[in-house]
């Protein structure tokens, strides 16, 4: 509707252009088709006249009259009307409407689709987290964030790859190593000799006892089976990683979750990237010595102050891969490439990208984009879950999923903004009542499919072509209601793919359901008389459509019966 109102708006600046009312060369502005917050000024309306007012050195309410004046005939217009200085208000005809109802059956999964992007790439990278233990509740809020990052892009027309970066090199690795290594030679946490950095969790002494058995583990497409041998540290390292890596995929399966590409960040120092992306910085002339180290100066690019690449030791410091990695990325053809990170990553986003800049290879400013979330705080009962016993520190995202449920989990780690604090609230989660947001939007879908069953237990028809050619009661405030908020559904998903917060689309399918439960409340559906049973029916069922297309971009079910 918005995209059939847009276009009858710029044929008639086209008109006023080409008979001079308008300058020929006036630029088209940015303006903007939106629903009016109070319904009683219409459907939709328009900014154009205010922006176009300064550059065409005219009164606005001037430049709306002529512009109603020369908007094209269309059968979708009921009226026109200017308000105040010059915003022009649409209501829509009734058939149009219709019409448009009709369009989420023609369409059915495919409805809310757009083509924005025209098929070009983009790479979301999401979780990356450390082979180093499980993954914890920040993780999963990072992994439902991207991969609805990912579902709202491909929804909206891009190519899109779905990338885990596996920081399987540095000191951390070393870490596990060693903490595994105490373990298979018999030491606990508490035990004299334990590492001073040592991971301290249950699930070390799995891992140290599925080396010791001689246990095979295979992740993508490579087997690491445990030697058996406790002082060999660089067998252990290397079966550590390949369990743990193992562990969280099995993890992230479970919560639905999956990924195109695993990068490892070891692979750019065996490639050679590392190095290379260094060569170039320095042949850029973007790099200075001082202090036996190599440094990188990212204040002509924006950061707050120099970086140090390589130390006098001669090892890199971490944001020198990062560099070399999203360079791939940009080599690799990605037009937008998307990373969802934890809050306490910023610091790192404004090197990255100088980094990037200081190739000079055409590389866009605020390329790469960075999608932060905040923290999650777990409770149940009223108070903060801090521990799981298998991770020794932090509550695993396994934990919340075996104790809420899949669809519970990522609805409540995606439905508020990602930079919002958010509280995981255990209970609610877990509750079937009409206070759980998922399970509401949930119990709707099953309501409407329970529509079909009831109606073919009584032994009624539904004749869909009938239902929709049947007036809509647009008078009646919780019809307009429904109606229009199905139809704002390839609004909602093209915003939420503009602007990367797929909560956007959490929102909306609980607001269109609360609008459903209303109309339900005002309206019976399976009346005796055809007509009116079928075009409540029709309404009904695309609200189901609508729902379930939603819910498939959050990856929830959209269950039939609950």
């Amino acid at each position: 509707m918005k995209t059939a109102l847009r276009a009858l708006v710029m044929q008639a600046l086209d008109a006023l252009r080409a008979a001079g009312t308008l300058p020929a060369d006036l630029a088209t502005p940015d303006f903007v088709i939106e629903r009016p917050k109070n319904r009683a000024q219409g459907d939709f309306s328009t900014n154009v006249a205010m922006l176009l007012s300064k550059p065409a050195r005219s009164n606005p309410r001037a430049i709306a009259e002529a512009l109603v004046a020369a908007l094209p005939a269309s059968d979708a217009l009921a009226s026109v009307e200017i308000a105040g200085p010059g915003f022009i208000n649409f209501r829509i005809a009734d058939g149009a409407w219709r019409g448009a109802i009709a369009e989420v059956f023609t369409q059915g999964d495919a409805y809310g689709r757009n083509a924005g992007g025209e098929g070009r790439m983009a790479g979301v990278e999401y979780v990356s987290a450390n082979p180093t233990g499980p993954l914890h509740v920040g993780h999963g809020r990072a992994a439902v964030i991207g991969d609805c990052i990912g579902r709202v892009l491909a929804a909206n027309g891009w190519d899109v790859t779905r990338e885990y970066y596996y920081n399987d090199a540095g000191a951390q690795i070393d870490n596990l190593a060693i903490s595994v290594q105490a373990r298979a030679q018999g030491r606990g946490p508490d035990d004299a000799g334990w590492p001073e950095d040592g991971y301290r969790g249950a699930y070390i002494q799995d891992v140290a006892a599925a080396y010791l058995r001689g246990d095979s583990v295979e992740v993508d497409g490579h087997v690491v089976t445990g030697k058996k041998d406790a002082d060999d540290l660089d067998a252990i390292r290397q079966f550590a990683v390949a369990y743990l890596r193992r562990e969280q995929n099995l993890d992230l399966e479970a919560y639905g979750v999956g990924f195109d590409v695993y990068f490892l960040e070891s692979s750019l120092y065996t490639d050679g990237k590392v190095e290379e992306t260094v060569r170039e910085l320095v042949a850029h002339g973007h790099t200075y010595e001082d202090g036996g180290a190599l440094w990188l100066r990212s204040t002509d690019f924006g950061d707050d102050k120099d970086r140090v690449m390589r130390k006098s030791d001669g090892s890199y410091t971490y944001f020198v891969p990062d560099v070399a990695y999203h360079m791939s990325k940009w080599q690799r053809g990605y037009v937008r490439a998307i990373t969802e990170l934890g809050a306490d990553h910023h610091g790192s986003l404004a090197r990255v990208r100088a980094g990037l800049q200081a190739l000079d290879q055409g590389i866009p400013q605020g390329w790469p984009e960075y999608v932060l979330h905040q923290m999650v705080t777990v409770m149940r009962g009223g108070e903060e879950v801090k521990l799981s016993k298998r991770a020794g520190s932090y509550v695993t995202l396994r934990d919340l999923v075996d104790e809420a449920g899949r669809d519970a989990t990522r609805w409540f780690l995606v439905a508020r903004k990602p930079d919002s604090q958010l509280t995981f609230d255990i209970d609610l989660a877990r509750s079937q009542s009409l206070d759980n947001p998922v399970y509401y939007v949930q119990v709707s879908h099953a309501r409407m499919c329970g529509l079909v069953r009831q109606l073919e237990e009584r032994g009624l028809s539904f004749d869909r072509e009938d239902g929709l050619a049947q007036p809509l009661d647009l008078d009646d405030a919780t019809t307009l209601a429904l109606v229009a908020d199905v139809l704002r559904y390839p609004d909602v998903v093209e915003a939420a793919g503009r602007d990367l917060e797929p909560h956007q689309v959490a929102s909306y399918l609980l607001e269109l359901a609360q609008s459903f439960q209303s109309y339900y409340n005002d309206h019976q559906v399976l009346v005796d008389d055809a007509a009116t049973r079928n075009g409540r029916l029709a309404l009904a069922l695309a609200t189901r459509q609508v729902l379930a297309n939603g819910l498939g971009l959050l990856g929830i079910d959209a269950p039939e019966v609950m």
